[in-house]
């Protein structure tokens, strides 16, 4: 699947002479995402209209780009991925890839984009790897990453009780890292990891694994997968009386997406990390307005509203370059612009291993009756700062950290 979006271009066409239009520096986006599968509520072509905004804020204020972006389903598979990016890279001129929907794909890209001389950004992939011993000077991690999520909400857990755990675990890089770095921070807060179980992208039956989380007598059932297995595996539990018997769910990595699709009545009391919530302040508002008249009503999750911004940031450096072709000097430009004030996640920093880093928060699903408004469900707990949101540079291991 193909989806193409253009701007600058039309809009000149009229105020300008075709000597000035010509002038434009080209740019080509490639949004690789999850368009069909468990993913696509929270990326998608949510993702792709997220990046059409970004195209469009920044020709409004500047003319000197002429950006095409263009679309594909990656079907979270890294050889359909690699095909299509490669594509992309050696006969479409497309410059930066953004989005990719698994930790697989992303860790598979990551070295393509480094052949190749681009930039990949990604805002939905998790694994923290990519800003560790993978990392390279051509990738970017925006919004979230395992460590940020596992910390943030599996410390939040135990400290306030929940000391013996038991997880259920997607089946690939994204998943069993998750549970990795989560569990490492259970047992170094002091409590103690019971078990976990494997299951499947996209199962379709969550049953025995459920069975054998609930046969641990684990105090919190952690849930390192996404999407709709998140989804699945919550809704199952409640048929179980999982909860009802005294155990408790905690969603590592779920979204506003996940939480609209389980109602407040199911997901009501869930605590989760997320680096952008659509209520926080008015520029936040403002974004998620503007989103959801072209998005079916629905608002930014974390990882669309990453995919803007980090859009916007690499089409401002492309400009301070004055070339899109050199991936790693683009990717040092954004490095090198230092602390900035992004309008949807605050204070934000490119580090020199591609983590890019801000605020995180730690919140609370509503109950049905404290939602005043659609899309009212979280309740912020707690603000975690970039410094503390993220694992230190000295950490990761990433071969670019001198």
């Amino acid at each position: 699947m193909n989806v193409t979006f253009k701007g600058g271009l039309a809009a000149l066409a009229v105020a300008l002479s075709a000597t000035t239009a010509f002038a434009q520096t080209p740019v080509k986006i490639g949004v690789l995402s999850d368009m069909s599968g468990p993913y696509s509520d929270f990326g998608g072509k949510g993702s792709l209209e997220a990046a059409k905004l970004a195209v469009e804020d920044f020709t409004a204020s500047s003319k000197k780009l002429a950006i095409e972006v263009v679309g594909a389903d990656a079907q979270n598979k890294t050889d359909i991925s690699a095909g299509i990016a490669r594509r992309w890279f050696d006969t479409e001129n497309v410059d930066m890839v953004v989005d990719v929907p698994t930790s697989g794909i992303a860790l598979g890209l990551a070295s393509l984009v480094k052949e190749k001389n681009k930039v990949l950004i990604a805002t939905t992939a998790g694994t923290s790897e990519l800003t560790g011993k993978s990392c390279t000077p051509n990738t970017l991690h925006w919004t979230w990453d395992t460590w940020s999520n596992s910390h943030g909400t599996a410390e939040a857990v135990v400290k306030s009780g929940g000391k013996n755990w038991f997880f259920l675990t997607a089946d690939y890089t994204f998943g069993t890292t998750m549970e990795k770095e989560a569990g490492d921070v259970v047992k170094t807060n002091g409590g103690a990891v019971l078990g976990s179980v494997r299951h499947p992208l996209d199962a379709k039956d969550f049953s025995s694994f459920l069975l054998q989380a609930q046969t641990s007598k684990a105090q919190i059932i952690g849930l390192a997968n996404g999407g709709t297995d998140t989804i699945n595996a919550i809704k199952t539990a409640g048929e179980f009386g999982i909860v009802a018997g005294g155990q408790k769910l905690v969603g590592l990595v779920l979204f506003i997406n996940d939480i609209h699709a389980l109602g407040l009545k199911a997901a009501n009391g869930l605590m989760l990390t997320t680096a952008y919530y659509w209520d926080l302040n008015d520029k936040t508002r403002a974004f998620a307005e503007r989103f959801a008249k072209r998005n079916n009503g629905k608002v930014p999750s974390m990882s669309q509203a990453g995919t803007y911004s980090s859009t916007l940031a690499y089409l401002r450096a492309v400009e301070k370059v004055g070339d899109a072709k050199d991936g790693a000097t683009v990717v040092a430009a954004m490095r090198d612009a230092g602390s900035y004030d992004d309008p949807l996640f605050g204070k934000t920093t490119v580090r020199v291993d591609g983590r890019v880093t801000h605020d995180m928060y730690l919140v609370e699903v509503k109950k049905p009756e404290e939602s005043k408004k659609p899309f009212d469900y979280y309740k912020v707990v707690a603000t975690i700062p970039a410094d503390r949101a993220f694992r230190p540079l000295a950490e990761g291991n990433c071969p670019l950290v001198k």
